[in-house]
Parts: structure tokens; sequence; C-alpha cells
């Protein structure tokens, strides 16, 4: 019986010894879209990392260290930190990153095994890009950057600063990294959506990224002999599953493992699984961090467990890393903003409320836009030639980053300020959009509001507009890219008069916009098959072939273009503000507490509404439905006629 027992114990054992002899364990910790948010919040001076519970502000690269360090003490199993991409841009800390590369220096600090690029690393220029990396290499080093869908361009040597770059192995296709055991086979990639919202990255041009996804796994698998397969995906999430390009990607591509995404800006509480293929993403800026345990059974990657972390004040934050970052905050106050009489926390104005911006006419999207008008027109604009007036500024959600909140105190700071418009680089190299002034026929004025109507629908919140110096309607039931149903001109304080938007209108009205938004409104009609065709004009009515001829000049008695910067603009408007409480700042006016009324949705089906003032578009809609009417009538007639001869 002895004998018995002892047996059946060796053959428990020896089966569990290889049940579990074939379990390995990889912890993988992600972030993406970090958008150089090296501070907590909002607002960042209500920031504290150095004690707990002490403020109500989200992330902070600080805290972000602590959670690393934290989770990696837990496991005895290996652990590799990942990044999706857009490292990049989105506080005054980008405002110095060519030459001190702060992003990429602090992740290797804090034990980044491996990042990708996303489309805003490539927002100052491909030789910008290779500045960071080149100073990266030189102060400190980096983690190792994947990026496998790059396509450098022959023609052009605007790109061969950064070509070089990547040959010299600053950037890699992919790595092989072995943990635990097991040979870890990583690569990068930027999806279709970000590529096109990479405009600055000309002329680098990305290649298909299923395509370059196949290539890398057979690579990985059948060359590098890797046993589990990370794609690290600047390509996004969506819910209309046919733009949805991280699933798309794992539904067409065999064989990875694991897509850490980005670009979205997507809080996933849990991964989604398409096919066997784990998708994950941590929402933006820092805010949160996920820790996935990852389970590699008999060749397989399972989901062992999941949770994403909160980055908040119940974080202490590691304060040898926040003394580099504050050392950053020295050099910005020194190399970038005391030229413009600025510093990071310098107070320059207050608020009693948040000025968030959504997907709808917002508190902040006014501001934004009404600061472009009002600026531009205090450099640029000679009460002796009213044609010069600017009327209309346009602004894009897109390049609106981040909400205005009150905080603990109300105090608006430079660094919070900034971070709600922080992109860019002028043609002057320096950091920030330059504002451009052209002038527009008035149905050009109704083409570019039809792309909140009709582009922003299907392309996403990044397409929605924010005006000022006119207030419209529209409804969007009516025929795409003919919504619009009344534009007015004017302003609360004002008042507004209706435009005439016919085509008969041949006046001239001067607009203004950031350079980012003016190109895209040049090139709308490419992507409409010509309907939206607007092309910008100086005061004569002569189209205007280069925009950056007619950027903003702030001083012209210097010789060139003085750029006005878009950011600086906020700033100055803000400022201008009266004090209202007496206590010495400006304050946020009480018109900007809500909407103003200046985008109004009209839903109707109401025919009059559907076919008022209808351009040609709607005219040939109108006809074609028409048209397939009297055919239906013909059909059912013949039919009826034939069935009572029959009879």
């Amino acid at each position: 019986m002895k004998i018995l027992r002892f047996s059946v114990l060796l053959v428990i054992l020896f089966w569990s010894a290889n049940l579990f002899a074939g379990e390995k364990v990889l912890t993988i910790i992600h972030t993406n879209d970090l958008h150089s948010h090296l501070l907590g919040f909002s607002p960042n001076i209500d920031y504290r990392p150095d004690v707990t519970g002490g403020d109500d502000t989200r992330g902070g690269w600080a805290r972000i260290a602590t959670i690393l360090k934290q989770e990696r003490e837990k496991r005895k199993n290996p652990v590799l930190v990942l990044d999706g991409g857009d490292f990049l841009m989105g506080s005054l800390f980008h405002m110095i990153s060519r030459e001190e590369a702060v992003e990429l220096r602090l992740m290797k600090e804090m034990g980044y095994d491996a990042v990708t690029l996303g489309n805003h690393e490539f927002d100052l220029k491909p030789r910008g890009l290779a500045q960071i990396l080149q100073s990266a290499e030189a102060k400190g080093g980096m983690p190792s950057i994947v990026f496998s869908n790059a396509i450098f361009s022959k023609e052009s040597d605007r790109d061969d600063t950064l070509e070089g770059a990547f040959k010299k192995g600053l950037v890699k296709p992919y790595m092989v990294v072995e943990k635990g055991g097991m040979k870890i086979g990583i690569f990068g990639l930027m999806g279709k959506d970000a590529a096109e919202k990479a405009p600055f990255a000309s002329p680098v041009k990305f290649k298909n990224p299923v395509e370059t996804a196949k290539e890398m796994v057979k690579v990985l698998r059948e060359k590098e002999k890797a046993d589990m397969v990370i794609c690290l995906s600047h390509s996004g999430l969506s819910k209309n599953k046919a733009r949805s390009e991280d699933e798309i990607l794992a539904r067409e591509v065999q064989g990875i493992d694991v897509i850490v995404g980005g670009h979205s800006h997507t809080r996933l509480d849990k991964p989604l699984t398409v096919n066997s293929t784990l998708i994950l993403q941590a929402s933006a800026y820092g805010k949160c961090v996920g820790v996935l345990d990852l389970l590699r059974d008999q060749g397989k990657a399972k989901l062992k467990d999941y949770r994403l972390i909160d980055i908040d004040s119940a974080i202490p934050g590691d304060m040898a890393l926040q003394k580099k970052i504050d050392s950053f905050i020295d050099a910005i106050d020194q190399r970038v903003l005391k030229e413009v009489h600025l510093s990071s926390n310098k107070i320059i104005g207050k608020t009693a409320f948040d000025l968030k911006i959504i997907e709808e006419e917002s508190p902040l999207g006014n501001l934004i836009a009404d600061s472009i008008r009002w600026y531009v027109n205090k450099y640029d604009f000679d009460p002796k030639d009213p044609k010069t007036k600017v009327v209309v500024a346009i602004e894009s959600n897109g390049v609106i980053r981040d909400d205005l909140l009150k905080g603990k105190t109300g105090a608006l700071a430079v660094s919070d300020v900034f971070r709600s418009i922080p992109l860019g680089i002028g043609m002057d190299d320096t950091m920030g959009y330059p504002l451009i002034s052209c002038y527009l026929y008035a149905s050009e004025i109704k083409k570019a509001l039809e792309v909140l109507t009709s582009v922003y629908p299907s392309k996403g919140s990044s397409y929605f507009l924010q005006v000022s110096g006119l207030k419209f309607t529209y409804n969007p039931r009516r025929v795409i890219f003919d919504r619009v149903t009344n534009i007015w001109l004017g302003s609360e304080e004002e008042g507004y008069v209706t435009l005439d938007y016919s085509a008969s209108n041949q006046n001239l009205y001067r607009i203004a916009a950031n350079i980012y938004n003016t190109t895209f409104l040049k090139i709308v009609g490419k992507y409409t098959y010509q309907i939206l065709n607007i092309v910008p004009k100086d005061r004569n009515g002569t189209p205007v072939a280069d925009l950056a001829a007619f950027r903003v000049d702030g001083d012209k008695n210097k010789d060139g273009i003085q750029e006005l910067k878009e950011w600086i603009g906020v700033m100055e408007y803000i400022k201008s503000f009266p004090d209202t409480n007496g206590d010495g700042l400006p304050d946020v006016p009480e018109k900007y507490k809500g909407q103003l009324g200046r985008i109004v949705k009209e839903a109707s089906l109401n025919p009059v509404s559907l076919l008022s003032r209808g351009t040609i578009v709607t005219w040939a809609a109108f006809s074609a439905i028409v048209a397939v009417l009297l055919l239906l009538t013909l059909i059912v007639r013949f039919t009826v006629k034939k069935v009572r001869k029959r009879r």
C-alpha cells in the first residue's frame, strides 16, 4: 500500500513539474500618448508629488516612476516597460526637446525598454526628430526605439538627417530581447490615421501598417525565432470597427501576441482580444499605467492578469526624478520664456470656472478662437483700411490639447495655459504654430464650416471647428457638404449681421487661423471631390500659392517675418482681460462660462429646410431622388398594365 501511495505521489509530482515547466510569465507595463506631460495636471501649479493626498491632479512622471519601481519589485518574473508613441509634444518641456531630449532621457532613467514613434514625434519635422535622437544619444541615452514603416524620400534631402539617424541604429525596425528564457520580438509602426495627422513628417512617408506588420512577424518568427511577438502600434481604436486600426491589425496579421496601442487616447480597463491577440491602451497623458501579466504556455501567450493603475495623488512621487524635471523647468524659463517676459509658474490670470474643450461649441474653443482674431488685429489691422480687419477666426479641436481648470485657486499659470494650445513649429524654426491670414469669398467661409458639418462626423473629434467672428446654423439631415443653413458675422459685443454666402457675393473677407488649420482648409477640396474647394487669396483676390508667405508679421520694422505665435496670442489675450475683483490679476469674462450660440444644430426633415438655399450638391441629390422615384413609378405602372392584360 505504501509503495502504491509513493508511486501515485511520484506521478503527481512528475506531472505537475512538466505542467509548470511549460509555463513562463512575462509582465508588460505600458503607457502611451504621454505628450510631454511630465507634471501632474490640471493645473500643474496644484501638483504635489512630494506628499500623498495633497492635490486632485492626475499623472506626473515622478508618480509613474514610483509605480514602475513598485511593480518590478513585486515580481520575480521578467518585466518589460513599453510605450505606444507620442511621448512628445504637449507641454512646455517639448520646447527644449531638440536640445535636451527631455522625454527620452527621463524614460531611459525610468526604465523603459522600448518605445515607438507617434505622429507627434514628427511635429518638429524630420530634422527636428533627428536632433532629439542625437541629443538623447549624447546626453545620457534613451530607451530602444522601434519603428518599421518609415519610407524616406529619394528625391528630397529634407529627411536625410533623420534617415542617417535610422541607419546609425538610433531607431531600429525591431528588436529581440531575451527574458526568462524567452525570445521576445518587438516592433513598432504608425497607423493610417496617425500618418494623415503627421503633415510635417514630409517628405517621410509611411508604409501600409498591415503589410509592414506581416513582414515584421515573418522576420521575428522565422528568422529571429521569437517565442513571443509584441507590436507597439501608434494606430488607435474606434467604435467604428471599420476604422479601428489595431483591431484590423489583429484580425489581418497572424502571429502578434500583444499590441501595445496608442493614438486614440482610449482607456481600456481590460484588454481587447481579437483572434488570439491582446490589444492594450492606457488612456493618455500619464493618467494611468497598464500592467499585463502574460502566461506563455505550450507556445501560446495567455492572459493571466491585467489592471490599469490610476496615477493620482495617492502615489508618492520619485523625488530624485522630480528634481531632474525641476531642472528642466529652469532651463525652459531661461532659454525660452525669458525672451517673452514669462516663466513657467507665472500667474497671468484667474478663472472662477472650468474652461473645457468638448465636441460642441465649447468655452475654451471660443476663447482660443477669439484670441486669434484679437491678436492678429492687434498687430496687423490698419483702422484707416477696414479691409485689413480679420472678421473670422477658426480653430480645430485637434489642436486644442487640454482643458483650463480652475483647480484649487483659480490661478492660470503659463504652464497650464500653454498646455491647452502647445503644438507646432514655425517657418522660423521656433516652437509653436504661426498665425496665417488670408482672404476668402463668403461661399468659401461656408465651405470651411462644412468641415464641421460633414467631415467631422466621419473623421472624428479633431475636425470639430471652433469659430470667432461669426455664428451659424446647420441641419445635419441635409445633403452632405451642404448642411450650413445660415451664417451671421459679428460678435456678442457688437451684434451680428446676416452673411450672403451665395456665389454672387464676390466680396473678400479676411480670416485667420494657425498654419496647420489653414493648410487643411487649402487642401480639403482634394478629399471632398472638389466640392469643398477653398482657394486662399490675398487682399486683391489673387490665389495664394505659398501660405508661409502669409504668416502674420508681428514687427514690420524688422527684416523678414516676425511670426505671431498662437500660444503667445492666447497668453496675451488672457492678460488683456479686465481685473473684475480687484486682486490685480485679469479675470476670464463670464461670457466664456458656457456656450454662446455660435454653432447651432437644427435637425429637420422639413422639405423647405432640406432644400432652402441649396447648392448644386443638394439639387443634384434632389434631382437623382426625383429621377429614381419617377423610374419606380414607371416600373410600377408598367407592371400593373402587364398584369391587367394577362387577366
